[in-house]
């Protein structure tokens, strides 16, 4: 397999999608990772495997009608393996392995589908002092966006999964890459006041257009650097019930064509009628309940120009 991923918009070809078979029972508060699944727990709406199964189901069908290599991880008894992104990411043509949080650290083996396929000399392990998931990281042609936490606290906040010398391990990787570190607010337990993944506050869907959460940030100048790049009039702002609901998390089979939750109402009218694409909508609401949308669900390896 010739990976190939320079950003989050060019026309997908290969993807592996998570999958919903047996997730095992419902999580109590305290063994959740995030906020919006700690938020599930305590008030008892944590998904049904059923609901989930239903849901992908959708999201496979729509890639299916676009002509993409679809891949499914094994299933793996007792275990929530919904979202791929977590696993790893691929740059360019380097896969890279994400140091997920230990306890899941056994979804890795599922995808032993699609490593097998790929040269060993693509696929990288990070040091072990190094976390990064693939939410954190969003690409964008010659820049890598990655959205980190660095405060004194990182140890203590299950939230807080990309840290500053994972950014550093990935700038050495990738030298002729411009990577641009942002800082993202965290909690645990609120989901109106932590963001998660990068991709939970900001996400490029077509050519030059994006939408951002300018409260996600640490910093408003990290808000202000994305629109100095993508220009105010291509930024589609979201609101804080809107990051809630997680409407930054679609997620784009080429520079015409996002696929997006169905009740997405504003964004949806915003990207057909003002930039004119065309929106896949699918049921995605049960699994939003767990901390991911549809860019969570994913891990694309090929993607190509034409």
């Amino acid at each position: 397999m010739q990976l190939n991923i320079r950003n989050e918009t060019d026309r997908l070809k290969a993807v592996v999608l998570g999958q919903p078979g047996s997730m095992g029972k419902p999580p109590v508060p305290e063994e959740t990772y995030d906020a919006k699944s700690y938020e599930s727990a305590v008030k008892g709406i944590y998904p049904a495997e059923e609901a989930v199964f239903r849901e992908m189901s959708a999201f496979a069908q729509v890639l299916q009608k676009y002509d993409v290599q679809v891949f499914r991880p094994w299933n793996i008894e007792h275990c929530n393996q919904v979202f791929a992104r977590d696993v790893g990411f691929v740059i360019d043509d380097k896969i890279i392995n994400s140091n997920i949080i230990p306890t899941r650290e056994n979804e890795k083996e599922a995808y032993e589908v699609v490593y097998s396929q790929i040269p060993y000399n693509r696929i990288f392990n990070l040091p072990e002092r190094a976390h990064v998931e693939g939410g954190d990281v969003v690409l964008y042609n010659d820049m890598v966006f990655v959205g980190l936490y660095s405060g004194a606290d990182y140890a203590n906040l299950k939230s807080a999964r990309t840290n500053l010398y994972a950014f550093h391990f990935l700038k050495e990787l990738f030298p002729e890459k411009t990577l641009i570190p942002l800082e993202l607010k965290k909690h645990d337990t609120d989901p109106r006041q932590g963001i998660l993944h990068l991709d939970c506050t900001f996400m490029p869907v077509s050519r030059n257009r994006a939408l951002i959460y300018k409260a996600g940030f640490r910093s408003e100048n990290d808000y202000y650097r994305l629109m100095d790049i993508f220009g105010k009039e291509n930024l589609f702002e979201i609101t804080q019930e809107e990051m809630y609901q997680m409407y930054t998390n679609v997620f784009s089979i080429s520079p015409d064509v996002v696929v997006s939750e169905e009740h997405f109402n504003r964004l949806n009218n915003h990207l057909e009628k003002e930039w004119g694409m065309t929106v896949e909508r699918v049921p995605y609401r049960e699994i939003s309940k767990m901390g991911g949308l549809l860019r969570c669900s994913t891990f694309p390896l090929i993607r190509t120009t034409d």
